[in-house]
This record gives C-alpha cells, structure tokens and sequence, in this order.
C-alpha cells in the first residue's frame, strides 16, 4: 500500500508540473519510453536499480544513459530524482498512475465491459458511445468475456459499475423471494 501511494505522489507532482508548464502529454510519452527501455533491457535496469552495486556507479550509468536520449530536462531530472531517493523501483507504478492522471486531464475514461459471449464490434461501439454521451467523456473501453454471467453485460467506469448481467438478476429475483416480496 505504502508503494501505491509513493508512485501516486510522484506521478502528481510530474503532472502538476506538466500542467504549469503544457508539457504533460511529452512526459507521459518521455515515461512510456523510459519504462520500455527498461523493459527490454531487464540488465540496465538492474544496473542502475540492484543496491547490490556501489550507488554511485549506477547514478552514473543512470545519468550516462539520459545523457543520450533526447528526454526533456524536467524528465532527466525526475529521473534522477527518483534515483537519489531511492524511488525509480517504482517508475513502473509512476508511469500507470501518471496516465491515469494524463487522461483524465484530456478527458479520457477508461471503462470495462463485461459479457456472457461476444459482442459485435457494432454493439460494443454502440455501448461505447451511449457511455460517453451519458458521462460526457470519451471513452476507452476494454472488453472482457465471462460465460457465468449467463448473459446480459456489466460495466465498470472507476467505482460506477452498471450491472444488467442475468446472473445478478436472478439473484435479485431469489432475495426478493426470500424476502417474500413479489416480483
């Protein structure tokens, strides 16, 4: 929990400064890159993060590196930051909470549709746009398949989860006959 809550303060602090400074979609992608580069160099990444090695030889390496990419002076000094806090563990966590943050700045919600079999790209596009117009945001949406819904779909938007599955309403259905009221 306590990691969460460090990547989520530094992810704010990178998008305050973004936002003083209208540079916020530049270190989202400047994070994606950063964040790749150490994805696909999983020993670059254990030279400048393993405390194994002297402290000083990794910021070095970390700092030789940055030296040549074209990342902008605000990223390379996040990026420094983070290490002489002991903190770029978390650049992955940083960079999720970060676009987080960036697409809610752009107005963009991320939503998940859950059905019993699979949708049309027709209707999953209808579904999409009648979210969209309802909570006045564009919307990405991930769609997912499970079969013990039994039909019907719900969807997730942050903490609103609209639900018209059959399973949970057959389940209502059995409460409502438990409780002796009609249906």
């Amino acid at each position: 929990m306590k990691n969460l809550s460090i990547s989520r303060r530094y992810a704010k602090a990178l998008m305050l400064i973004g936002e003083e400074d209208g540079n916020a979609d530049q270190y989202r992608k400047e994070l994606d890159e950063i964040v790749e580069l150490f994805d696909t160099n999983v020993e670059l990444e254990k030279a400048v993060s393993n405390p194994l090695f002297d402290k000083n030889d990794r910021r070095t390496v970390l700092i030789s590196i940055l030296e040549k990419t074209s990342f902008s002076q605000v990223m390379k000094s996040f990026l420094v930051l983070l290490f002489d806090k002991r903190r770029i563990v978390f650049l992955r966590d940083i960079s999720e909470f970060y676009k987080k943050l960036a697409d809610e700045l752009n107005g963009v919600v991320h939503a998940t549709l859950v059905s019993a079999t699979e949708l049309s790209a027709e209707a999953t596009e209808k579904i999409k746009q009648g979210l969209a117009k309802r909570i006045g945001k564009e919307i990405i949406l991930d769609v997912e398949q499970d079969a013990e819904l039994i039909g019907g779909i719900v969807t997730k938007i942050g903490d609103l989860v609209l639900d018209g599955s059959v399973k949970t309403q057959l389940f209502n259905m059995r409460e409502s006959l438990k409780r002796g009221e009609r249906v």
